[in-house]
């Protein structure tokens, strides 16, 4: 077999294929057999029944028919590997008459894998914000700490901002109750702002037995927007009562024997958090960067397929949390042209980064072994909700494992980028992530052996590849 690549633009090329006669054999071979297991010829068993018999009775066009469709395929992967071609759409395909005995010819025009001319990688200089953990951040968590230990006593009066309330709700249009819209026993907030607009003030100097009707707009269901009736009768009025801050609450709440003992476990948490999103910001931010330095042509057809399967994900999502795509911009303060261009260019860049790192990816020598693609669809099934079992199952059943190899592989070449990079803070301050762990600590600085350090360059990797947070998001 011959073929050849004309090069349409850079991300589309028309392929060329020449097949002699005798190198389609095997798929005439498999054709005659086909066919005899199809047809019944008194004489011959099902099966059995010779070639010549079959040419008389069914034609040798049909079984060069079926030959050719056996073929077509086998041959347009076979020379997509022999020209190292990556396809990223269906191919138009364009079959030459052929004939008994001739050779074959046929040519696929499809989107392909762009060429990169890699860009110098090591070392790339970048910048994050400072992190940092103040006074109120704790103090916060403290509030929080003690809300947690607080009681909910009853009290004789109308209800004040902070206050919980139990409360019935019941909405009418015109008169008429909707009958999605009542609910009773709810436990809420005074002030917290998270029900129905108007409720708040309705509540404020409410007591135990009042009922009021007030004027307000549903967020969902048929009356969605619409100005509707709402009472609310409040059963009960509770005031939370908090626990005082001292070295007895810090005994009961922690395992701390001391209030400053907690306060600096707070922050020391806080602070390892901090630097854990700085480093998922450092990863964002050296891919930014290397993305700047290099020109990756995109085909238009294949951003248009990924661009509307991103579109109908978020709509999705956004239906099983009870809203629309149009809630979802209002909540935002978005509009539809903004959300356009943010989500084609969020589509374009991912797809230039995963061309981008799966070149880096091979030009490191990086390999996936088993541990790390365990524990990568682990990861997974959890983000999915789904337990390990029928994750990994859909993934096998549906031929995915090769992309979750991919995606692994990608996070290993960023992982290797993010490292060699030079990130600093606001301040200046060099951050250090080779050594972050998952927890947000740093590990002890160690001193591998010659040998390992060897073994690990020439296999891409290295032992921390799959710990560190640098790693772990880097999902494409």
């Amino acid at each position: 077999m011959k073929s050849a690549v004309e090069t349409l633009n850079p991300t589309r090329v028309k392929l060329t294929v020449e097949v002699p006669f005798e190198e389609l054999k095997p798929s005439l071979d498999a054709a005659y057999q086909k066919i005899a297991r199809q047809i019944s010829v008194p004489g011959f068993r099902r099966g059995k029944v010779p070639a010549r018999v079959i040419d008389q009775r069914v034609g040798r066009e049909a079984v060069l028919g079926e030959a050719v469709n056996d073929a077509l395929p086998k041959l347009y992967v076979q020379a997509l590997q022999d020209n190292d071609l990556t396809p990223l759409s269906q191919p138009e395909l364009d079959l030459d008459d052929f004939e008994d005995g001739a050779d074959l010819s046929f040519s696929a025009e499809l989107d392909v894998k762009p060429k990169i001319t890699l860009p110098d990688y090591e070392g790339i200089d970048a910048e994050v914000d400072d992190i940092g953990v103040d006074d109120d951040a704790v103090d916060e968590q403290l509030e929080a700490l003690r809300e947690r230990f607080g009681s909910l006593n009853p009290v004789e009066r109308a209800a004040a901002d902070g206050d919980f309330v139990t409360i019935d709700l019941s909405a009418a249009k015109e008169g008429e109750p909707i009958e999605e819209a009542q609910a009773a026993g709810v436990s809420y907030q005074v002030g917290r702002g998270t029900m129905l607009e108007g409720l708040d003030e309705t509540l404020m100097g409410m007591s135990a037995g009042d009922e009021q009707t007030f004027a307000s707009t549903l967020i969902g269901g048929e009356f969605k927007d619409q100005s509707v009736d709402v009472t609310v009768k409040v059963a009960a009025v509770k005031e939370q009562e908090l626990p005082d801050l001292h070295d007895e609450f810090a005994q009961t709440a922690s395992e701390f024997d001391s209030l400053d003992e907690l306060k600096a476990d707070i922050r020391d948490r806080l602070t390892r958090g901090a630097r854990l999103e700085q480093a998922s910001a450092a990863r964002d931010a050296v891919l930014a960067k290397l993305l700047s330095m290099v020109e990756i042509p995109l085909p238009e057809a294949a951003v248009g397929v990924e661009l509307q399967s991103r579109r109908d994900s978020i709509n999705q999502q956004l239906a099983y949390a009870g809203m629309t795509e149009s809630d979802y911009l209002e909540s935002e303060s978005q509009t539809e042209d903004d959300f356009a261009k943010e989500l084609d260019q969020r589509v374009r860049d991912a797809m230039a980064a995963q061309f981008l790192l799966d070149d880096i990816a091979v030009a490191e020598g990086m390999s996936v072994d088993e541990t790390e693609l365990t524990q990568h669809l682990l990861r997974r099934a959890e983000q999915s909700g789904q337990s390990p079992e029928d994750y990994v199952k859909h993934m096998v059943e549906h031929n995915h494992i090769a992309e979750m190899v991919a995606e692994v592989r990608r996070g290993k070449a960023l992982a290797h980028i993010v490292e060699s990079a030079t990130v600093k803070d606001a301040s200046g301050d060099v951050i250090e992530l080779k050594s972050l762990q998952p927890d947000g600590t740093y590990a002890e600085p160690t001193e591998p052996s010659p040998r390992h350090t060897d073994d690990a360059a020439e296999e891409g990797t290295s032992d921390n590849a799959t710990r560190r947070p640098v790693d772990a998001a880097a999902d494409f």
